[in-house]
């Protein structure tokens, strides 16, 4: 039987897992799949660091909390990339006020970021055996990236296939999900239990503000991507906080 044919749980994964909230959906949607699922992050200067040490409180309250997922929870791999953040100089990598820039764009955006993030992805799953390479790219809401398009994405995994001789499958779960179908997809995933996980372990502030605890989650509340993060919280949970159908 081919590695096409083989049931997704008899395949494995790889996830870009920052520690923030889509990626944390990202990857429990993934264990809910796959036999064996691994996790990447990277370390390219950014200055909301602490993402860093929250990657690791979510994998190991998932463990914890989800005994289910727990044996399928491969191993944790971080890449160092700071020269990648050096020359993509952006508020995410140098002190600079976060705002909209002359070309349109938040100055919150690196330059190819996620496309440098799947070039390593898959050197690694590639060095792994792993095919299906999962990341919480999203085109409905989000800051405007243009590397969080489908159409980048699917060029890329074109790209990836092409260049590795492989049949990587770059898969976004989130892709069309608002940010309060994120909610409610944790909730579908891991019931309230997940969504508490996330609300208290992961980081998405571009701040990095870990003081208050919001209903939501850490964050100033202020940054563009804490202003996402609680107006999804705040819709979802407005219409009852419901699980999103299967």
């Amino acid at each position: 039987m081919s590695p096409q044919e083989r049931p997704v749980a008899d395949q494995a994964a790889l996830v870009l897992f920052s520690g923030g909230q889509d990626s944390s959906v990202c990857l429990a949607w993934a264990l809910e799949r796959y036999g064996r699922v691994e996790t990447v992050g990277f370390d390219y200067g950014q200055r909301h660091a602490v993402e860093m040490e929250a990657r690791q409180a979510v994998r190991r309250e998932i463990a914890a909390r989800f005994p289910q997922w727990a044996d399928r929870l491969g191993e944790d791999h971080v890449l160092d990339i700071k020269s990648f953040g050096a020359v993509a100089q952006s508020a995410l990598t140098a002190d600079r006020a976060i705002e909209m820039t002359e070309r349109g764009l938040p100055s919150t955006f690196v330059p190819g970021r996620n496309l440098v993030f799947l070039i390593y992805a898959a050197a690694l799953a590639d060095r792994r055996g792993i095919d299906a390479l999962v990341g919480g790219m999203c085109e409905t809401d989000f800051s405007g990236y243009p590397d969080c398009r489908r159409d980048t994405l699917d060029a890329m995994q074109s790209a990836l296939n092409l260049g590795m001789d492989r049949n990587f499958r770059v898969e976004t779960p989130l892709m069309w999900l608002t940010k309060a179908q994120t909610w409610a997809l944790s909730k579908s995933l891991g019931g309230e239990d997940l969504v508490r996980l996330i609300v208290e372990e992961s980081h998405t502030c571009y701040q990095g503000e870990r003081g208050v605890l919001h209903a939501w989650g850490h964050g100033c509340g202020a940054c563009p991507a804490c202003e996402l993060r609680e107006k999804g919280y705040a819709e979802w949970d407005a219409d009852g906080r419901e699980a999103l159908p299967a």
